[in-house]
């Protein structure tokens, strides 16, 4: 079977070769890309938006040549993402599987790992935030630290420093919406690109003391999304019991910012 999943929106005319990272008769695992949604969002005020759902849902409809060699007639989301994070997103095809994966879900039987390029460094290389969350009051599109929000816990696992930025390992329990990028807002980081946080864009002229931009030019951050990435999910396979680890490589963008951050702010 193809191990590219190809989508298009002829409303936005963009294109997706998405990678499969995983499949067998009852999983797909997608790597989902940045600034493509899984589903609409209610705070997202442009209906016309793609999301990977629907054009899933519609390549099924239409016959597309990897759902036809797969005999698919069902697929929906385990789990979520939220749209500028990357990575891996599980999906079941059929109704009895996804049952059983929210079931594993609810138990918090998933194990999910987080990548985050922060900035800042935090006082310890290995933290826990136990913070509970809840709607922020006022901006409803924002998740606010809240003693009378539900449970949240994140440990947070140093993988590489650099001058003023960190490469941060994250993993949560339950997962809640925005539960990373709060819980690291809480911890005085935020992530590289998160503006509704506090987050700003990573710009090659605020790493290399030497850099010159040519006049009438304007300058390109090296990853203005969220920096945040969908490393590996490991979970109890639904069916069989097996424990299935499914990885999600870095994506390129962040690849960049990366290589930069190391050749000038080591």
């Amino acid at each position: 079977m193809s191990s590219v999943i190809k989508l298009s929106s002829p409303a936005t005319h963009e294109f997706w070769e998405i990678p499969v990272l995983f499949e067998d008769a009852h999983l797909l695992a997608l790597d989902k890309p940045a600034g493509l949604p899984v589903s609409p969002d209610r705070y997202d005020l442009d209906p016309a938006r793609p999301t990977l759902l629907r054009l899933l849902h519609d390549a099924i409809a239409a016959g597309k040549p990897w759902a036809k060699e797969r005999n698919l007639n069902y697929l929906t989301n385990a789990h979520r993402l939220e749209a500028d994070t990357s990575g891996v997103l599980l999906l079941a095809k059929s109704k009895p599987v996804l049952v059983a994966l929210a079931n594993l879900f609810s138990m918090e039987k998933p194990v999910q790992r987080y990548l985050a390029l922060v900035h800042g460094t935090p006082v310890q290389d290995r933290f826990a935030v136990n913070a509970r969350l809840a709607p922020h009051p006022t901006s409803p599109a924002m998740i606010r630290v809240d003693p009378n929000g539900k449970k949240a816990e994140t440990v947070f696992e140093l993988v590489e420093k650099f001058a003023s930025h960190t490469w941060l390992r994250c993993l949560p329990r339950a997962a809640r919406p925005h539960q990373l990028r709060v819980h690291l807002q809480n911890s005085g980081l935020r992530i590289v690109g998160d503006e509704l946080y506090g987050g700003k864009p990573l710009l090659l002229s605020r790493l290399k003391k030497d850099y010159r931009l040519k006049a009438g030019r304007e300058e390109r951050p090296l990853i203005s999304r969220v920096a945040l990435h969908a490393e590996q999910l490991e979970l109890p396979h639904p069916i069989t019991g097996e424990t299935v680890t499914i990885t999600a490589p870095v994506p390129k963008e962040l690849r960049v910012a990366l290589k930069y951050l190391r050749e000038f702010a080591a």
